[in-house]
């Protein structure tokens, strides 16, 4: 069962949060994950998609801050998915010392940057605004291990695709994760860039 090889930390917060088992998608996707290969997972709503993302990047980061840059990503398509996955995520990292971070448009860009700069683990970001990041040197990806666009259905629209492709040009070597209810074939283009030696994950 996925959930009995995993850190001390996510039992002891999917025991807390009163989740007992994993779902059927989340059976099959977070081994997937963990293997260290590039997956498109997708599923439903409600099939678990975003739980299996916190738990995946918790276990990848071994729920312990470590150095200055973020070592994940994860891409949302607004502010408003921004703050509610920001919850999440501190509902699962409330007794560790993972530093997870939310950046949207509307947050100056300054800001976003001296804040990053104070060290962050987790980079919650719309795809506008990480490009940005880039394009103002406010973000290092020299120890980015991780990368998720979650409910990633919204890439679709063609500069949001564009903005994540371009960005994903600077990463050198990073697992990359894609979570959407149906893999359009915008989505499915994406195996000639980033998502390259992709499994594809389904229910």
């Amino acid at each position: 069962m996925p959930f009995k090889k995993l850190h001390a930390s996510i039992k002891e917060s999917l025991e807390r949060l009163q989740i007992e088992s994993a779902k059927p998608f989340q059976e099959k996707l977070i081994p997937k994950i963990k293997s260290g290969t590039n997956v498109f997972g997708i599923a439903p709503k409600e099939s678990g998609k975003t739980t299996a993302m916190i738990i995946n990047t918790l276990q990848k980061l071994q729920c312990k801050a470590e150095g200055d840059a973020p070592r994940a990503i994860v891409i949302v398509e607004n502010k408003k998915e921004a703050q509610e996955l920001h919850s999440k995520f501190l509902e699962f990292t409330k007794y560790t010392d993972l530093r997870v971070y939310m950046g949207y448009e509307e947050l100056h860009i300054d800001i976003q940057k001296s804040e990053i700069y104070m060290g962050i683990d987790i980079l919650i970001s719309t795809p506008k605004n990480l490009h940005k990041l880039f394009l103002t040197n406010g973000l290092s990806v020299s120890q980015l291990k991780i990368f998720f666009v979650d409910d990633a259905d919204f890439l679709i629209q063609r500069k949001e695709i564009s903005s994540l492709t371009i960005t994903s040009e600077s990463i050198k070597k990073c697992q990359y994760v894609i979570l959407a209810e149906n893999l359009n074939p915008k989505l499915n283009k994406l195996k000639e860039s980033f998502m390259v030696n992709s499994t594809i994950v389904k229910i």
